[in-house]
Parts: C-alpha cells; structure tokens; sequence
C-alpha cells in the first residue's frame, strides 16, 4: 500500500477562507441527502394518487432510497480512499442532482422508483465521503467541535424535513420536492473545488466482491421487508445475506484495506462504537415509530399535536450534540457514551411506565431526556469511529459510521413490524418503547464496558 498523497502534506486542514467555504458545501450537501431522505414520506400519498398506485408498490419510492444508501455506502468509501474522496463526492453529488431531475418528470411509478435508486447510490456516496473530506478540510484541534456540529445538522435536518414537505406541498404539486435539489446540486458542483484535493491508495476493487456486498444488503433489506408477511421467507433471506457477507470477508481476507472494515472493526474502541451506534439507532427508530401511536391511543391527540409532541426530541439533540463535543475534550468519551444511553433509556423508561395526564408532562420529559441522552452519546460516539483511525482510512470510517446507522434503522423497523404483528395496536407503543429502552441500556453497558482502556480525547 502506497502512502496517501495530498496537497496539503506539509500543513493541516486547509487555509481559513477555503476552510469555511467547503465546510458549507459539505454541510449544504448533507442537508440536502438527511432532507430527501425525509420528505419523500409526506408525499407518498399524492404520488400514489398521481400514478393510480397502490400504497404497498409506492413505499418503494422510499425504500429503494435507503436500500441503494445501504448499498453503496461501503464501495464508496473504499473508492474515495482509492481515487480521493474529493471525486467520489462529487461524482455522488453528480449522480444524487441528475436522477433528482429524472425523479422530478417521471412518467411512471416505476422510472421515479429506479430514479431515487440512483439518487440513494449518490447519497452513499455523499455520506460515505463526508467525514473524510472534512477530515482533510480542518485542522485535528477543530475535529470534535465539526462533528458536533455535523450531528447538529443532521438533527435539524431530519426534524425539518416533515414541515419543508409539507410547505412545498402546500403550493406545489410532488415532482417540486425533488425538483428544488437540481440548483443546489448545481451550486454544490461548482464549488467542488473548494475541497481539498487528497490523492489514493493503490488497491483495487474485486468485482465480485462488490457483487456480494450490493446482494448482502439486497438480500438483507428484502428479507427484513418481508418478515412480517413471510417469516420463513424473510429469515431465509436474511441468512443468505450473512452467507454474502462471509463470502465478501473470506474474498478480502489478507487485503490491508479491506472493503468492509474488519481492520478497524478489530479495534475494541471502533467496535464498540459501531455496536452501539446500531444499537442506539434501532432504539431511535423504535421509538419515533412507536411514539405518535402513544400519543394517539394514550392521549387521543390531534396529527397535528403529535408532530408538535415529537419536536422536543430532535431539538434537543441538535441543542445538545455541539456541547457534547465540547464536554469530549475534558471527560472520557466512553463515559459520556454511556451516560447518553443511560439518558436515553431512562427517558423511554418514563414515557413507557410513568402515568399519562392531558398535559402529557412524562412524556415531555421522557423526550426531553432521551435528546438530551442521544445528543451526549450521538457526537462523541461519532468520534471515535471518525477519528479513532488513520486519515488514508476516514472512507471506511465514514461508511462503517452511515451503515452501522442504517442497520439500526432498519433493525428498529423490522422490530417495530414484528411487535405489530404480535400484539394488540393499543399495547405495541408500549411493548416497542420497552424493547427500545432495553436497547439503548445494552449501548450503555457496551460503553461502560471500555472506559478502563479509554483516555481522554
């Protein structure tokens, strides 16, 4: 393996003005994949009416997003440390701004359905890339107070993302929530050269390695879809993926830089926080499905009300995640892992036992707590898994960072379903808001669990 080459090799981070300038390109960016991420949900009912479409066939507009992020997440972090993650950002923003047009004049259920594949193929890419270009655009003494603000933005973003949806809908038919990306992208594209220009690895990527990995998530993400409707079908999915995943590891077994990240996965400290982050992640997701149902069958609220009762959360955590980044430099990030999680539970463990009343108080601080624990658990644990590793692998570190979040996501979906499945509709919040709690107590433990081995960062 030949030493990465960078322009910037005799300085660290680049210069002032430049610096702040592509930090707002790639924040810009990242909105722009948490957001369209969101809002296509609010829209699913009109494009159904629009294209006479049933519901079952137009959640794939949203599914075959998040599989195609799943997808590429890992590849692409392995090609931007091979030809700089400068181009395959950019060449994500290229994919993500173009299939965004296509998605904005589809003509059929079917062509906006391949067309937010590739428009999820360039997220990945964009998350994938993140962290390393951000890597290579401060200076290390800056790091920590950046990935604060990076899960600050996220959090906004995802918060947000509801309302903008619904105030484009409001005066605009649905190709518009699409459309809107294209002068972004543009903008985007033409300040790609704000980012630092970091040379590659000299590697190559097996094709039938990338065969495996794509068919590992496709199998993984249609076996969690049908678990609900097919079981055994879906199990049996599920257990081909795994078979995918070993086939990928026994490919790449002797590789340095292996295209799933075995090398950084053997660090206890990244290990650990990529379980946890799965970990809390099902439980966030668990929790934000489960949540509105409470408050409708617990406390008879209004749509409206509801999406006023699930600010607190996501507001918190983009309050919190900066300070957190601050407290990182002075206490042991495993502790403030743990001590989020800690939170986290203890706030789903309120919402879930403590009595309800029509001013909904446990439920305002059991959200109120778990934002606050997310947001303490969410930077610092992004930490370790961005920075924990040498700079030629922040692609990896990246992608292991967006597919671990991914994978929680979807095991709190496929959670979320099989509790539906299995009990009353009045009893699953509660049931999910239990599992949820659990969940996100295990990540503590998990944290705790390397604080001896831990100092300061």
């Amino acid at each position: 393996m030949s030493a990465i080459a960078t322009s910037q090799s005799h300085h660290d981070g680049l210069p002032a003005p430049q610096r702040y300038m592509a930090l707002a390109v790639l924040f810009v960016s990242l909105v722009l994949v948490v957001l369209d991420g969101a809002i296509a949900n609010v829209a699913l009912p009109s494009i159904a009416a629009s294209f006479n479409a049933s519901p079952s066939d137009t959640v794939w507009v949203v599914s075959s997003y998040q599989l195609a992020v799943l997808v590429a997440l890992l590849p692409c972090g392995a090609l931007g440390e091979i030809i700089g993650p400068r181009r395959v950002f950019l060449a994500g923003v290229a994919a993500f701004t173009i299939s965004s047009a296509v998605c904005a004049f589809a003509g059929s259920l079917s062509i906006l359905i391949l067309a937010r594949f590739v428009q999820g193929l360039g997220g990945g890419a964009i998350m994938a890339l993140i962290a390393m270009n951000l890597r290579f655009a401060v200076p290390h003494r800056m790091l920590g107070t950046v990935i604060g603000f990076n899960a600050m933005v996220i959090a906004i973003s995802s918060a947000a993302g509801p309302g903008i949806a619904g105030a484009i809908l409001a005066v605009a038919h649905w190709p518009w929530l699409f459309a809107v990306n294209v002068p972004i992208g543009i903008i985007i594209l033409l300040s790609g050269g704000l980012l630092s220009k970091v040379g590659g690895l000299t590697r190559r990527l097996s094709k039938s390695v990338l065969l495996a990995n794509a068919l590992m998530f496709i199998l993984f993400f249609t076996g969690a879809d049908q678990m609900t409707s097919a079981p055994i079908f879906g199990a049996f999915l599920i257990g081909a993926s795994i078979l995918c995943l070993l086939a990928v590891l026994y490919m790449e077994r002797g590789v340095s830089t292996p295209i799933v990240p075995t090398d950084l996965l053997a660090a206890p400290a990244f290990r650990s926080a990529a379980i946890t982050s799965v970990l809390c992640f099902a439980s966030q997701t668990l929790s934000f499905v489960a949540l509105p149902f409470y408050l409708h069958h617990n406390l008879d609220m209004s749509p409206i009300q509801i999406g006023l009762f699930m600010m607190p959360w996501p507001i918190t955590v983009a309050v919190v995640a900066p300070i957190a980044a601050q407290l990182a430099k002075r206490i042991k990030v495993a502790w403030l892992c743990a001590i989020g999680a800690a939170f986290l539970a203890v706030g789903l463990f309120i919402i879930d036992v403590f009595p309800t009343d029509s001013a909904a108080t446990a439920f305002l601080v059991g959200t109120v707590l778990a934002g606050i624990g997310f947001g303490l658990f969410q930077t610092p644990n992004n930490q370790v898994l961005l920075l924990s590793v040498p700079k030629v692998r922040s692609g990896a570190a990246g992608a292991a960072q967006g597919t671990a979040r991914l994978m929680g996501q979807t095991i709190g979906s496929i959670s979320m379903s099989l509790i539906f499945a299995s009990v009353s509709l009045s009893n699953a919040s509660t049931v999910a808001l239990g599992v949820a709690s659990l969940s996100a107590l295990l990540a503590s433990f998990v944290c705790l669990s390397r604080v001896r081995h831990e100092a300061v960062v």
